[in-house]
Parts: structure tokens; sequence; C-alpha cells
């Protein structure tokens, strides 16, 4: 069940919104501010918050701020009264999900809040680093997949060119919008995302484009649309594959003409605004079936980038798990070293069907089993162990490569990442690195040639 918190200092409002919420089937908190409310999102049980613009203490928009900052998987979504809209946009720029305006109806409630849990249950922002990693905005790894993307970012950010994100869910598509638009001319300006999965089909039109007061039932106010509020920024488009065909259209004119007009609107917008989308569908397949506009395929495939699957980026992993690991330090209050060889051996196997949420994942449930400073093969679920299993036994990975051969590149897979992690110990001093390797000069300079980390 979704636990959803509401935070609003009038007692009838947090009533009302815990009743109409719980009807839907919704777990309810409430709280009367903002300090209330940080209490309990400490929890960390909360799936998203609906709260009041105006409140004592920490009023909405600080605590946007501070959630945003420190939650910044959690949904907020703005309540607020008719003369402070102009306020509520201020908040989708900082990073709000959405805004109802009192008075408002169960179905724009239900609405808003359902597009909140599948936003979270969509998200991809697997890593959040704080601000002054503003490079690369918490992508972690050194593979040579992942120094491409980094370059190809560095490329592509100070241009106005529309970019296509590829690959499977849980890799990271966001980061590098997110990477894109930090590194780019337009990074003090919004960078305004939104989840194509996760809106109903009937109600694309109206997110993308707004609406005006009378547009529809239930249309009290003009609203508007990301288009607008991505002016002078970036407009990310997560998982665009899902933009209905008869969309479709209308998104191209957009791409082509920076213009549009709002549901119900008869004068045309223009802005400025630079795009980029993402999938996890091979959308040339999607054209070929017909689902997907050949020449909107190719209006946002100006520039290509392809995000590779964890199980073929393994230089990646262990740098991945030291940073999950000084994550859920800070968060959980533990103490955890790092994992021993033997279950490194075992993340640098498997074969990573969820990417990089399931690696943090398993190394959260972990962390909270370790009974020492270190995590062994006791902490490692019999599920995971059940599966890496079954995928050796199925020859799934590396091109069904012979037991022998399998195991032996993943053993030098972890050699390498010993060297590595003994060289940066010494600060590049080979004598040293091969003394506590138990290696000679020689050996070790071999084996950095052998891995490539002779620099």
């Amino acid at each position: 069940m979704n636990k959803i918190l509401i935070v609003d200092d009038e007692l009838n409002m947090r009533l009302v919104l815990a009743a109409m919420l719980k009807r839907e089937g919704y777990d309810v908190a409430s709280a009367a501010d903002g300090s209330e409310a940080l209490q309990i999102l400490k929890s960390g049980l909360i799936d998203a918050v609906v709260t009041d613009l105006k409140m004592p203490h920490i009023d909405g928009m600080e605590l946007l701020n501070r959630v945003s900052h420190e939650y910044p998987e959690i949904p907020v979504i703005m309540i607020t009264a008719h003369g402070t809209v102009a306020t509520a946009v201020e908040a989708l720029k900082k990073g709000a999900l959405d805004y109802i305006t009192k008075p408002f109806e169960l179905e724009e409630l239900k609405h808003v809040v359902s597009k909140a849990i599948k936003t979270r249950t969509l998200k991809e922002n697997e890593l959040f680093l704080p601000p002054e990693e503003i490079e690369r905005t918490g992508i972690i790894g050194s593979s040579q997949s992942t120094l491409d993307i980094f370059d190809a970012i560095k490329r592509v950010a100070p241009t106005t060119t529309t970019i296509l994100i590829a690959g499977e869910t849980g890799t990271g598509k966001e980061l590098v919008a997110e990477a894109i638009h930090r590194n780019s001319p337009r990074k003090n300006n919004p960078l305004i995302k939104i989840n194509c999965a996760a809106i109903a089909e009937t109600l694309m039109e109206s997110e993308l484009f707004g609406y005006e007061k009378g547009a529809f039932t239930g249309a009290a106010i003009t609203k508007p649309g990301k288009f607008e509020l991505a002016h002078k920024g970036t407009l990310f488009l997560d998982e665009v594959g899902e933009i209905p065909r008869e969309m479709q259209v209308k998104l191209l004119r957009v791409l082509q003409e920076q213009e549009f007009e709002r549901v119900g609107g008869l004068k045309t917008i223009k802005v400025d605004v630079r795009f980029i989308a993402a999938t996890n569908k091979n959308l040339m397949q999607s054209v070929q079936d017909g689902s997907f506009r050949e020449d909107l395929f190719y209006r946002l495939n100006v520039f290509p980038i392809s995000v590779p699957p964890l199980r073929e980026r393994t230089d990646d992993i262990i740098p991945l798990v030291a940073f999950f690991v000084d994550k859920f330090n800070k968060k959980l209050e533990l103490a955890i070293g790092g994992v021993d060889d033997a279950v490194k051996d075992m993340l640098l196997r498997y074969p990573w069907p969820g990417n990089i949420r399931e690696l943090e994942n398993l190394i959260e449930r972990m962390m909270l089993l370790a009974k020492t400073s270190m995590i062994t093969e006791h902490e490692v679920p019999a599920e995971f162990k059940a599966n890496l299993e079954n995928n050796i036994k199925a020859g799934t990975d590396e091109g069904k490569k012979p037991f022998k051969d399998f195991m032996r590149s993943h053993m030098e897979n972890v050699e390498k990442q010993m060297i590595i992690k003994c060289l940066d110990e010494f600060e590049g001093n080979v004598t040293k690195a091969a003394k506590q390797l138990g290696l000679s000069r020689k050996g070790l300079q071999l084996k950095m040639i052998k891995y490539n980390l002779r620099k």
C-alpha cells in the first residue's frame, strides 16, 4: 500500500484529504507544518508528499527545497489557492511534480496522486550526489562505455541539439539528461521532466501543452503545460515511446516550430526549449510496426546516446558498490566497511536484469543484515545465490562460454579491481603496491599492461 504524506496547517483540510485518499486505497500520514513533515520523512516510508503552500515555520516552498535535496526520489504535489498560482508554477520549476488548486475535485486529486506514484515507480534516477558533483551529476563508473557517455555529454551539452537516450530500465538515462542540462548554457533555467508512461492517454495533451480556463469540465483555472514551464530551459521526455500516436503529430510540430496552443486556446505560444528524450524501447522497431511515427523518430534521434546495461559494464560494479555502501552508511547510521572478495566475485558474475536499481536495493538489504563491519556471503540473500547459479548453469552470460572460461574472466575482473584499489592506496607507487599484493614489481607491471592500467 502506497503511503501519502499530507502537510497542511488546517486540520479540516488534512481530514478531507486523508478521507479522500484512504477511499482510494492509500495509506495516509499527516503533518501540521514542514517541520513535522520532515520528522515523518525520516522514517523512509513515504511515497509522495501533498503539501500546502502557505504554512507557519517551514512553508511549502521550503519543504519542497528540503525534500528535493534530502529525498529526491519522493515526488511533491503543491496545494494552492487561486491567488497563488504563479507561486505554484515557480514550485514546478523548482522540482514539484504538479499542483492542485482549492477547491479541488476528487478526480483531480486522484489523477495527480496516481501520477506521482507512477512517476516514483518508473523513476530511473538511481544515484543522487551533492550539487558539487555537477559534471557527472551522480553517474558512477570508470568503464570504457561510461567514459564514452561522459565524452558524449561534453560534446553535445553546449549545443541545442535534440538528443535521444536509449537503454534498459534502471540504467540511468535520467542521470544522463541531468548531466547534459547542468553542463549546458541553460543550466540556470528549468529542467522539466515528464514521464510519458505515468500519464493517462486522455491527459497527455493537457500535461504537455496546458489548458485554458473552461476548456473542459474541471478546468477552473488556466494551467500552463510542461512546454511553457521549460521555456529557456530543457524538457526531458522520459519513455517517449509511450506517447499515443495521435499526440505524436502535435509533438513533432513543437519540435520543429517551437510553438503550440493550449487545450481550448486560440493563442499560439512560442517557446525556446531544448529537447531530450529517453526510451527503453527499440523505437526503430516501433516505427516498423506502426506504433511510432518515422518522422518523429528521426527528429528525436539527431544525437543518440546509448546507455548499456550493467552486465555489459562490469568495471562499474565495484565503484557503484563503494558508492552505495557510503550512501547507506550515512542514511542508516551504520559503519559497514564494504563487501569481502567472495561477495565481490558474486556481484561481478551476476547478470543484473534490474540494472543499477537492483544493485542498490541488494546493497541496502545486505548492510541491514550485516553482523560485522564487512558484508560476507552470509548476508547474500538465498534467492540471489540461486539466480546466480541458475544463470551460470544456463550459460546465459558471455556468449555461453564454458564454465572454466566464465570463472577465469570474472576472476580477472576481481584481480583488476584489487590492483586499481591498491595503486590508489599507494598513490601509484608500483613497488609498494606490488609488495602489498604479494607480487614482484615486474609481475605487477605485466598485469598493469594486461589490464591497460599504465597511465
